[in-house]
């Protein structure tokens, strides 16, 4: 009998977290095996490895404890990965030697497939004078772009999609810039946004007072704090970035800030962390552990709670043992301080079982003891490893006990650690789960309400041919099992009905009792007031909250999915127009729209110009045929053949992204040229980024181009109805919605930070 609740979670594992040969052949056999090879690896640190490897399986059975999903996927097959989430890696120096020595290090991190963070605040702004060589400075978001183009090449090179974070302070010359550098659709696509706000700017925005921008000691330019306030509050509310960190009160609060300074985050912005530290995730999952669900006396086993989560730190605290590191200062951050991130997820089913609506005051408090819950135990459970395998070497009982995070912990914790030193610095955090959670059952995510009870899904069969199941939540798959067709409660809300405030409400609670931060998005009705949405966020600065990122479906964003309550207990997700896959080409209407674009390639006398057009399916244009036309006759055969071939790709459906990432991968041997202030690697790069700007000028794409600007640009023709959001780059249905601040696949789990 299969473990797996849905063949959604059975799709997900054979995809992501199955062992297989390298020609796919299965080596995990089931998703016991695959239990058994992570319970194994992490227990061969372990004295007594058998006893260790049992106890493992059995946290890791029926998906009670969720392993992050590099450690699902890694751990136990001998291959050189990290078992690490994500990285913030070392400071940028303001030279250019350091700058690319950091480039290079980002490079052999993403390469073993860990997601990165930086703080660009360290590069002096544009204009600024470089000494020694009679030049200006280009500024942090010139080097942004070269970070941008590496991350596109190592992900062309065959590793998953890179994730890149990227903050400034709020008090750098070039942070104007750097709030609207990604309203260029084709810029910066690699990265996420976040603006490092300081406790000193919220006061003077709250006196509507002045703000200096400065680098050093000099001060570049004063403007009003409220005006700059409202300029990062207007390009998140039209463009979902940048998200807000408040910096200061994460380094107040955090457990190490005796030794160490921090700067930024990892891509989701749940680890804030010091250069070269690295986040090591796994959640417990909440939904399993409550006892007679939607009944009178329901309520989370205590005793179950307290012994996943010991098992759970026991295994985290191998993994920094087990897990290899791209670089060795990754490898000294992490032992130094051990620093684990312990969340949760299925918190919003968990509620719903108690009979709690996500959002009450209810719900909030009983959130906030769980979350209290779960420190205590990972508390002790760490100050238990340390009286057996010994404290972080960086421990210092007084400045520990002493930081503002420890302040709040009972005294019988306080004292424990004071008497026997504690193995783990840091050992809470709410990660991103969407992926993991929908493997798990599907779960509602992290600590995010529940998205949709039940939506339609598309598989793609064999023979090309796609058929419809229905993806139930757990806990309203709980009830239909337990109640038949009696109608849900009122309290079972989902994310499109509930209030921002609600949100932040769950967002605080949760916050007190997690070391680290946590990644979540506050999802925002698309007809919100601009003074409403602001006060979101002057709610979450009020509350306690570290951070704040929200979504507010629009023209630019695109409206994700759409719920529609086609019946009480089970709304449907109207997932638009699907991308086509097909075994035969499509057949060529008599007439196609599309565009025109001229690239003058440096060195060439003749223009290249390359047509593409596009089929409309479903009321939604996706790309059928390209022609690339130039009088160089140099170029007359192999532009010939690649018309040819990219267009019988086309013709034959699917997700065709992957051709834009090839032609993107190829590198001349002569060198390549400067095209819009960008490095372009080669001519067949340059037409790889128009034919991608294409594809998302017509919503075809997610946008992460290539960022070539070619003459003319491409204007986006609305045939029929407009997409419901932009086709998923992994498997290209339009199902994406935002989960955890990460565009998330509902049909095949696809996520960027997941």
């Amino acid at each position: 009998m299969s473990r797996f609740a849905a063949p959604i979670a059975e799709q997900i594992w054979d995809m992501k977290y199955r062992l297989k040969e390298q020609d796919g052949t299965p080596i995990d056999a089931t998703v016991e095996d695959s239990w058994r090879r992570i319970a194994r690896a992490l227990a061969e640190v372990e004295d007594k490895p058998a006893k260790w490897e049992e106890k493992f399986y059995g946290a890791l059975e029926d998906f009670k404890y969720l392993p992050a999903g590099r450690i699902a996927a890694g751990a136990g097959t001998g291959r050189a990965v990290t078992l690490f989430n994500c990285f913030v890696m070392g400071t940028i120096p303001d030279n250019m030697g350091g700058i690319f020595d950091m480039l290079k290090e980002a490079a052999l991190t993403m390469q073993q497939g860990g997601g990165i963070g930086y703080d660009f605040s360290t590069i002096r702004p544009r204009g600024a004078e470089v000494k020694g060589v009679a030049a200006d400075a280009s500024g942090p978001l010139s080097f942004m772009d070269v970070w941008d183009a590496m991350c596109r090449t190592i992900m062309s090179a065959g590793s998953r999609r890179g994730a890149m974070m990227a903050t400034m302070r709020c008090d750098h010359p070039d942070i104007e810039s750097f709030i609207t550098a990604k309203q260029d659709s084709a810029r910066l696509r690699m990265f996420n946004l976040s603006v490092l706000v300081t406790d000193a700017f919220m006061e003077a925005v709250k006196a509507d007072g002045p703000w200096d921008l400065k680098y050093g000691d000099k001060v570049y330019h004063t403007l009003n704090a409220r005006d700059l306030w409202n300029k990062i509050m207007r390009a998140t509310y039209d463009y979902a970035e940048p998200g807000v960190i408040f910096i200061d009160r994460i380094n107040k609060m955090n457990n190490l800030n005796y030794v160490e300074q921090i700067a930024a985050t990892n891509p989701c912005g749940e680890q804030p962390l010091p250069p070269y530290g690295a986040c090591l995730l796994g959640s417990i999952n909440l939904a399993r552990l409550v006892t007679n669900p939607f009944e009178a006396d329901a309520g989370l086993d205590p005793e179950q709670l307290d012994e996943m989560v010991r098992l759970a730190i026991r295994m985290m605290d191998n993994v920094v043992d087990a897990s290899r590191f791209p670089l060795e200062q990754q490898r000294e951050e992490a032992q130094n301080k051990r620093r684990i991130g312990l969340g949760v997820t299925g918190l919003a089913d968990a509620l719903l079982m108690l009979g709690l609506r996500y959002g009450s005051e209810e719900a909030a408090a009983q959130t906030e003891a769980w979350m209290k819950q779960i420190a205590r135990a990972s508390y002790l459970a760490s100050v238990d490893l340390a009286k057996e395998k010994g404290a972080f070497p960086l421990f210092d009982a007084e400045k520990y006990l002493a930081s503002g995070n420890m302040m709040q912990m009972d005294d019988d914790v306080r004292e424990a650690i004071r008497e026997h030193g504690i193995r783990n610095a840091l050992l809470t955090s709410i990660a991103p789960t969407g992926t993991i959670s929908l493997y798990a059952g599907n779960v509602s995510s992290g600590i995010e309400p529940v998205f949709a009870y039940a939506y339609k899904r598309k598989v793609l069969q064999p023979d090309g041919s796609r058929t419809e199941e229905e993806v139930v939540d757990y806990a309203v798959q709980m009830w239909r099992d337990k109640f038949g067709d009696k109608p849900l409660p009122d309290y079972f809300v989902n994310a499109q009905t509930l209030a921002p405030m609600d949100h932040v409400r769950m967002q605080a609670a949760a916050q007190k009792w997690i070391d680290s931060s946590i990644s979540k998005t506050i999802n925002c009705p698309e007809d919100i007031p601009f003074e409403a949405f602001k006060s979101v966020y002057m709610e979450a600065w009020d509350t306690g909250c570290k951070g704040c990122t929200t979504y507010r479906p629009n023209d630019v964003t695109g409206s994700v999915l759409s719920v529609s309550e086609k019946s009480e207990d089970a709304p449907e997700v109207d997932e638009g127009a699907d991308v086509v896959y097909l075994t035969e080409p499509l057949d060529r209407p008599a007439a196609l729209e599309g565009s025109t674009y001229k690239i003058k390639w440096p060195g060439s006398e003749h223009a290249i110009y390359i047509t593409i057009n596009d089929i409309v399916q479903g009321g939604h244009r996706r790309p059928f045929e390209v022609f690339i036309n130039s009088k160089n006759m140099e170029h007359f055969a192999w532009t010939v053949a690649l018309t040819r071939m990219i267009s019988a790709v086309f013709r034959r459906g699917g997700d065709v992204s992957f051709v834009v990432e090839e032609l993107k991968a190829v590198f001349d041997p002569r060198g390549g040229a400067w095209m819009q202030g960008k490095y372009i690697p080669s001519i067949l790069a340059a037409i790889g980024g128009v034919i991608e700007r294409h594809m998302i000028s017509i919503g075809f794409l997610e946008g992460e181009g290539l960022g070539l600007k070619s003459d003319p640009e491409a204007d986006r023709m609305a045939i029929g109805e407009a997409p419901r959001g932009k086709a998923c780059p992994s498997c290209g249905s339009y199902a994406l919605r935002m989960v955890e601040g990460c565009m998330t696949c509902a049909d095949c789990g696809h996520s960027k930070c997941g």
